[in-house]
């Protein structure tokens, strides 16, 4: 929940398609393609390499890098394995990669935010859903006692929360993951702290958060810049 800054390395793509892969099992694969499959690998080193190239393709494009000159794309990693100088100065390898990215994000981003204003526009007409002055939106699923506390934003909250786009593409998800967390309130989002001082233990709200009460036009890891957030939130328990 707490702001990151995104920051691109092979090991890091490479790490979280591993951890991609360990998290969502591949279904089963059919006669054709496991024939097929046979067909083209004659050993590990061979899927493995086809496996690795898929996982990094999967997280570039997840983190805006789309619409590469993948012939290029081959010729530098090519480059790099042989240990030869890039045809690129080595000073420039780096500014390239952000540029790039800097202005996919930028289109993300624009994008992102008027499907967001569209979204929050719609939503707000449901009935059930509750506006506050800053733009927030919630909606109650199940209420907790009257009697019970809320907190403050010195508290430390236990959750169970998942958290989407408006697309509906999962982000984060600690329903997922099988265990609730515990934080400070005051350090995550604008919009949890608003709607989660608001609830009482035992509640459960579905939140819908602006993007300046969420992660701005910077974004977030897999959140472009200009995302409304979506998270079903359930309050556990207080730690004064």
């Amino acid at each position: 929940m707490k702001k990151t800054i995104l920051c691109i390395t092979l090991a890091a793509i490479v790490v979280t398609g591993i951890s991609a892969q360990t998290k969502k099992p591949a279904a089963p694969a059919t006669a054709k393609t496991t024939t097929t499959a046979v067909s083209i690998f004659k050993t590990n080193v061979d899927s493995a390499s086809y496996a690795l190239g898929f996982r990094i393709a999967q997280n570039l494009k997840q983190q805006g890098f789309e619409n590469m000159n993948i012939a290029l794309l081959e010729k530098g990693i090519m480059t790099g394995f042989d240990g030869k100088k890039p045809i690129i100065i080595d000073s420039l390898l780096d500014p390239s990669i952000n540029k790039f990215q800097q202005k996919a994000q930028a289109v993300k981003a624009t994008s992102s935010k008027a499907e967001g204003k569209q979204f929050l526009a719609a939503n707000a007409k449901r009935p059930g859903v509750m506006v506050l002055k800053d733009g927030l939106q919630y909606e109650v699923m199940k209420a907790g006692p009257d009697t019970a506390s809320k907190p403050t934003l010195t508290s430390k909250v236990k959750c169970h929360y998942r958290g989407t786009l408006v697309n509906g593409k999962v982000f984060d998800s600690s329903i997922d993951r099988g265990e609730p967390i515990t934080f400070p309130l005051d350090g995550v989002i604008k919009g949890w702290q608003e709607a989660i001082q608001l609830m009482t233990v035992g509640s459960k709200w579905k939140l819908f958060i602006p993007s300046d009460l969420a992660y701005g036009d910077q974004g977030s890891g897999p959140i472009p810049g200009n995302s409304v957030l979506i998270f079903e939130v359930e309050l556990l328990g207080i730690e004064k």
